[in-house]
Protein backbone atom coordinates (compact mmCIF):
# COMPACT_ATOMS: atom_id res chain seq x y z
CA UNK A 1 0.00 0.00 0.00
CA UNK A 2 1.17 3.53 -0.73
CA UNK A 3 0.38 4.93 2.71
CA UNK A 4 1.26 3.63 6.15
CA UNK A 5 -1.47 1.82 8.03
CA UNK A 6 -0.39 2.97 11.50
CA UNK A 7 1.76 5.85 12.63
CA UNK A 8 3.82 5.34 15.81
CA UNK A 9 4.69 8.31 17.98
CA UNK A 10 8.25 7.11 18.59
CA UNK A 11 10.53 4.47 17.04
CA UNK A 12 11.91 3.62 20.50
CA UNK A 13 10.69 2.37 23.85
CA UNK A 14 12.48 4.25 26.62
CA UNK A 15 12.54 2.86 30.14
CA UNK A 16 14.02 4.51 33.23
CA UNK A 17 16.09 1.56 34.47
CA UNK A 18 16.47 0.95 38.20
CA UNK A 19 17.42 -2.35 39.76
CA UNK A 20 14.52 -4.30 41.32
CA UNK A 21 11.96 -1.76 40.07
CA UNK A 22 9.41 -1.97 37.29
CA UNK A 23 9.30 0.61 34.53
CA UNK A 24 6.60 1.36 31.97
CA UNK A 25 6.42 3.03 28.58
CA UNK A 26 3.39 4.20 26.63
CA UNK A 27 3.11 3.77 22.86
CA UNK A 28 0.49 5.57 20.80
CA UNK A 29 -0.73 4.28 17.43
CA UNK A 30 -2.52 6.55 14.96
CA UNK A 31 -4.76 5.49 12.08
CA UNK A 32 -4.97 8.13 9.35
CA UNK A 33 -6.70 5.83 6.87
CA UNK A 34 -10.37 5.20 6.19
CA UNK A 35 -10.11 1.52 7.19
CA UNK A 36 -10.34 -0.48 10.37
CA UNK A 37 -6.78 -1.54 11.30
CA UNK A 38 -5.97 -4.54 13.52
CA UNK A 39 -2.58 -4.66 15.26
CA UNK A 40 -0.57 -7.19 17.23
CA UNK A 41 2.57 -6.67 19.34
CA UNK A 42 5.44 -9.18 19.48
CA UNK A 43 8.76 -9.14 21.35
CA UNK A 44 12.07 -10.97 21.44
CA UNK A 45 12.01 -11.14 25.28
CA UNK A 46 8.48 -12.12 26.32
CA UNK A 47 9.46 -13.14 29.86
CA UNK A 48 10.86 -9.72 30.50
CA UNK A 49 7.96 -7.55 29.35
CA UNK A 50 4.20 -7.37 29.78
CA UNK A 51 2.11 -5.68 27.06
CA UNK A 52 -1.44 -4.41 27.70
CA UNK A 53 -3.17 -4.81 25.32
CA UNK A 54 -1.05 -6.79 22.88
CA UNK A 55 -3.81 -6.88 20.22
CA UNK A 56 -6.41 -4.30 19.29
CA UNK A 57 -8.41 -2.39 16.69
CA UNK A 58 -7.75 1.22 15.62
CA UNK A 59 -10.74 2.83 13.99
CA UNK A 60 -10.40 5.27 11.06
CA UNK A 61 -8.79 8.61 11.99
CA UNK A 62 -8.46 7.59 15.64
CA UNK A 63 -5.64 6.68 18.00
CA UNK A 64 -4.97 3.79 20.35
CA UNK A 65 -2.46 3.33 23.19
CA UNK A 66 -0.79 0.26 24.62
CA UNK A 67 1.51 0.00 27.62
CA UNK A 68 4.74 -1.97 27.86
CA UNK A 69 5.94 -2.81 31.39
CA UNK A 70 9.48 -4.03 31.96
CA UNK A 71 9.66 -6.37 34.95
CA UNK A 72 12.01 -5.62 37.81
CA UNK A 73 15.56 -6.66 36.91
CA UNK A 74 18.28 -7.77 39.31
CA UNK A 75 21.22 -7.23 36.98
CA UNK A 76 21.92 -4.15 34.86
CA UNK A 77 22.99 -4.77 31.24
CA UNK A 78 26.53 -3.73 30.26
CA UNK A 79 26.75 -0.04 29.42
CA UNK A 80 22.93 0.16 29.69
CA UNK A 81 22.63 -1.32 26.20
CA UNK A 82 19.53 -3.41 25.58
CA UNK A 83 19.12 -5.70 22.59
CA UNK A 84 15.40 -6.31 23.09
CA UNK A 85 13.07 -5.40 20.25
CA UNK A 86 9.35 -5.15 19.61
CA UNK A 87 7.46 -5.72 16.38
CA UNK A 88 4.09 -4.17 15.62
CA UNK A 89 2.13 -5.92 12.89
CA UNK A 90 -0.93 -4.27 11.36
CA UNK A 91 -3.41 -5.15 8.63
CA UNK A 92 -6.70 -3.91 7.21
CA UNK A 93 -9.81 -5.70 8.55
CA UNK A 94 -13.50 -5.41 7.62
CA UNK A 95 -15.53 -2.51 8.92
CA UNK A 96 -16.97 -3.14 12.38
CA UNK A 97 -14.36 -5.74 13.43
CA UNK A 98 -13.79 -5.92 17.20
CA UNK A 99 -10.94 -7.23 19.34
CA UNK A 100 -12.87 -10.46 19.92
CA UNK A 101 -12.81 -11.10 16.16
CA UNK A 102 -9.01 -10.91 15.86
CA UNK A 103 -7.39 -14.26 15.00
CA UNK A 104 -3.86 -15.46 14.34
CA UNK A 105 -4.63 -15.98 10.64
CA UNK A 106 -5.20 -12.26 10.17
CA UNK A 107 -1.43 -11.68 10.48
CA UNK A 108 -0.27 -14.73 8.50
CA UNK A 109 1.91 -13.69 5.58
CA UNK A 110 0.88 -16.69 3.48
CA UNK A 111 -2.74 -15.48 3.46
CA UNK A 112 -1.96 -12.98 0.70
CA UNK A 113 -3.01 -9.97 2.79
CA UNK A 114 -0.79 -6.94 3.22
CA UNK A 115 0.90 -7.04 6.63
CA UNK A 116 2.70 -3.90 7.72
CA UNK A 117 5.51 -4.40 10.23
CA UNK A 118 7.24 -1.78 12.30
CA UNK A 119 10.03 -2.43 14.73
CA UNK A 120 10.67 -0.67 18.03
CA UNK A 121 13.95 -1.00 19.88
CA UNK A 122 14.37 -0.67 23.63
CA UNK A 123 16.48 2.13 25.13
CA UNK A 124 17.40 2.13 28.82
CA UNK A 125 17.86 5.43 30.61
CA UNK A 126 19.55 5.70 33.98
CA UNK A 127 17.74 7.61 36.75
CA UNK A 128 20.48 10.23 36.73
CA UNK A 129 19.51 11.25 33.20
CA UNK A 130 15.77 11.23 33.89
CA UNK A 131 15.47 15.10 33.93
CA UNK A 132 15.16 14.91 30.14
CA UNK A 133 11.86 13.05 30.68
CA UNK A 134 8.53 14.52 31.63
CA UNK A 135 6.18 12.42 33.85
CA UNK A 136 2.69 12.10 32.40
CA UNK A 137 0.00 9.95 34.09
CA UNK A 138 2.58 7.81 35.84
CA UNK A 139 4.65 7.18 32.71
CA UNK A 140 7.70 8.91 31.35
CA UNK A 141 7.04 10.98 28.27
CA UNK A 142 10.06 11.90 26.21
CA UNK A 143 11.09 15.51 25.84
CA UNK A 144 10.99 16.35 22.10
CA UNK A 145 14.19 18.33 22.47
CA UNK A 146 16.07 15.30 23.70
CA UNK A 147 18.25 13.75 21.00
CA UNK A 148 19.50 10.20 21.09
CA UNK A 149 22.92 9.25 19.91
CA UNK A 150 21.83 6.71 17.30
CA UNK A 151 25.34 5.42 16.77
CA UNK A 152 25.78 4.71 20.51
CA UNK A 153 22.45 2.97 20.94
CA UNK A 154 22.62 0.96 17.75
CA UNK A 155 22.43 -2.79 18.34
CA UNK A 156 25.25 -4.72 16.60
CA UNK A 157 24.05 -7.13 13.99
CA UNK A 158 24.23 -10.86 14.55
CA UNK A 159 23.95 -10.81 18.34
CA UNK A 160 20.24 -11.44 18.85
CA UNK A 161 20.40 -15.19 18.29
CA UNK A 162 17.24 -14.99 16.15
CA UNK A 163 16.75 -17.74 13.52
CA UNK A 164 16.44 -16.59 9.88
CA UNK A 165 13.06 -16.40 8.20
CA UNK A 166 12.58 -16.08 4.45
CA UNK A 167 9.59 -13.77 4.64
CA UNK A 168 10.81 -11.06 7.01
CA UNK A 169 13.75 -8.71 7.19
CA UNK A 170 16.88 -9.47 9.22
CA UNK A 171 15.89 -6.91 11.86
CA UNK A 172 12.66 -8.64 12.91
CA UNK A 173 13.61 -12.32 12.69
CA UNK A 174 12.67 -14.60 15.51
CA UNK A 175 9.89 -12.50 16.93
CA UNK A 176 7.16 -14.58 18.57
CA UNK A 177 3.63 -13.53 19.56
CA UNK A 178 2.95 -12.55 23.14
CA UNK A 179 1.13 -15.16 25.24
CA UNK A 180 -2.00 -13.04 25.82
CA UNK A 181 -2.89 -12.71 22.11
CA UNK A 182 -6.08 -14.47 21.04
CA UNK A 183 -5.45 -17.29 18.56
CA UNK A 184 -8.41 -18.98 16.96
CA UNK A 185 -6.48 -21.10 14.47
CA UNK A 186 -7.16 -24.84 14.67
CA UNK A 187 -4.64 -26.90 16.60
CA UNK A 188 -3.68 -28.95 13.58
CA UNK A 189 -2.75 -25.82 11.61
CA UNK A 190 -0.13 -24.65 14.07
CA UNK A 191 3.43 -25.55 13.13
CA UNK A 192 5.74 -26.00 16.15
CA UNK A 193 8.86 -23.86 16.10
CA UNK A 194 11.45 -25.71 18.12
CA UNK A 195 14.38 -23.64 16.92
CA UNK A 196 13.11 -20.29 18.11
CA UNK A 197 14.36 -18.93 21.39
CA UNK A 198 11.37 -16.71 22.09
CA UNK A 199 8.16 -17.63 23.95
CA UNK A 200 5.06 -15.73 24.91
CA UNK A 201 5.14 -13.03 27.55
CA UNK A 202 3.87 -13.90 31.04
CA UNK A 203 2.76 -11.92 34.08
CA UNK A 204 5.20 -10.98 36.79
CA UNK A 205 6.71 -13.96 38.58
CA UNK A 206 5.81 -12.61 42.00
CA UNK A 207 2.15 -12.19 41.02
CA UNK A 208 2.02 -15.75 39.70
CA UNK A 209 3.56 -17.12 42.88
CA UNK A 210 1.12 -15.10 45.00
CA UNK A 211 -1.82 -16.47 43.02
CA UNK A 212 -0.49 -20.02 43.42
CA UNK A 213 -0.12 -19.53 47.19
CA UNK A 214 -3.67 -18.16 47.47
CA UNK A 215 -5.08 -21.04 45.44
CA UNK A 216 -3.13 -23.53 47.54
CA UNK A 217 -4.46 -22.05 50.78
CA UNK A 218 -8.00 -22.11 49.39
CA UNK A 219 -7.65 -25.77 48.40
CA UNK A 220 -6.28 -26.65 51.84
CA UNK A 221 -9.24 -24.92 53.48
CA UNK A 222 -11.70 -26.83 51.27
CA UNK A 223 -9.94 -30.13 51.98
CA UNK A 224 -10.07 -29.44 55.74
CA UNK A 225 -13.80 -28.70 55.53
CA UNK A 226 -14.45 -31.88 53.53
CA UNK A 227 -12.39 -33.94 55.99
CA UNK A 228 -14.43 -32.56 58.92
CA UNK A 229 -17.69 -33.41 57.14
CA UNK A 230 -16.45 -36.93 56.39
CA UNK A 231 -15.59 -37.49 60.05
CA UNK A 232 -19.05 -36.27 61.09
CA UNK A 233 -20.67 -38.60 58.52
CA UNK A 234 -18.61 -41.56 59.76
CA UNK A 235 -19.63 -40.85 63.36
CA UNK A 236 -23.30 -40.62 62.35
CA UNK A 237 -23.08 -43.95 60.50
CA UNK A 238 -21.50 -45.58 63.56
CA UNK A 239 -24.27 -44.28 65.82
CA UNK A 240 -26.95 -45.52 63.43
CA UNK A 241 -25.38 -48.97 63.26
CA UNK A 242 -25.25 -49.15 67.06
CA UNK A 243 -28.88 -48.11 67.34
CA UNK A 244 -29.87 -50.69 64.75
CA UNK A 245 -28.03 -53.42 66.71
CA UNK A 246 -29.86 -52.49 69.92
CA UNK A 247 -33.22 -52.53 68.13
CA UNK A 248 -32.50 -56.00 66.77
CA UNK A 249 -31.62 -57.25 70.26
CA UNK A 250 -34.85 -55.80 71.70
CA UNK A 251 -36.84 -57.39 68.88
CA UNK A 252 -35.33 -60.83 69.56
CA UNK A 253 -36.02 -60.44 73.30
CA UNK A 254 -39.68 -59.57 72.62
CA UNK A 255 -40.05 -62.63 70.39
CA UNK A 256 -38.71 -64.89 73.14
CA UNK A 257 -41.04 -63.38 75.73
CA UNK A 258 -44.00 -63.85 73.36
CA UNK A 259 -43.17 -67.53 72.89
CA UNK A 260 -42.96 -68.02 76.68
CA UNK A 261 -46.40 -66.44 77.10
CA UNK A 262 -47.88 -68.67 74.40
CA UNK A 263 -46.53 -71.81 76.07
CA UNK A 264 -47.87 -70.67 79.45
CA UNK A 265 -51.37 -70.14 78.00
CA UNK A 266 -51.38 -73.56 76.35
CA UNK A 267 -50.35 -75.20 79.63
CA UNK A 268 -53.14 -73.50 81.59
CA UNK A 269 -55.72 -74.58 78.99
CA UNK A 270 -54.87 -78.30 79.38
CA UNK A 271 -54.58 -78.33 83.22
CA UNK A 272 -57.74 -76.36 84.19
CA UNK A 273 -60.62 -79.16 84.12
CA UNK A 274 -62.28 -81.18 81.33
CA UNK A 275 -61.89 -80.17 77.73
CA UNK A 276 -64.73 -78.18 76.27
CA UNK A 277 -65.66 -80.85 73.73
CA UNK A 278 -66.12 -83.46 76.50
CA UNK A 279 -68.42 -81.12 78.43
CA UNK A 280 -70.52 -80.55 75.29
CA UNK A 281 -70.91 -84.29 74.68
CA UNK A 282 -71.99 -84.95 78.29
CA UNK A 283 -74.55 -82.13 78.01
CA UNK A 284 -76.04 -83.59 74.84
CA UNK A 285 -76.27 -87.10 76.34
CA UNK A 286 -77.96 -85.71 79.45
CA UNK A 287 -80.54 -83.88 77.34
CA UNK A 288 -81.29 -87.01 75.32
CA UNK A 289 -81.69 -89.18 78.46
CA UNK A 290 -83.96 -86.63 80.08
CA UNK A 291 -86.14 -86.47 76.96
CA UNK A 292 -86.61 -90.23 76.94
CA UNK A 293 -87.32 -90.39 80.69
CA UNK A 294 -89.86 -87.58 80.65
CA UNK A 295 -91.52 -87.68 77.26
Amino acid sequence: MATELLQIDSPELRFVFELKKQSSALVQLGNNTDHYIAFKVKTTSPKKYCVRPNIGIVKPNEKCDFTVTMQAQRIAPPDMHCKDKFLIQSTVVPFGTTEADITYDMFAKDSGKFIEEKKLRVVLISPTSSPVLLPVNGYMKQDPSYEIDAQKDRVPSGVENIPPLRTVSEEVKGLEPIQHEKEDRAEGDIVPRQTENVVDTKPAKDDVQMNLVNESEELKSKLSTMDSKLREAALTITNLNEERRRNMEEKDLLKKELEVLKRALNTKGTQGGFPFLFVCMVALVSVAVGYYIHP
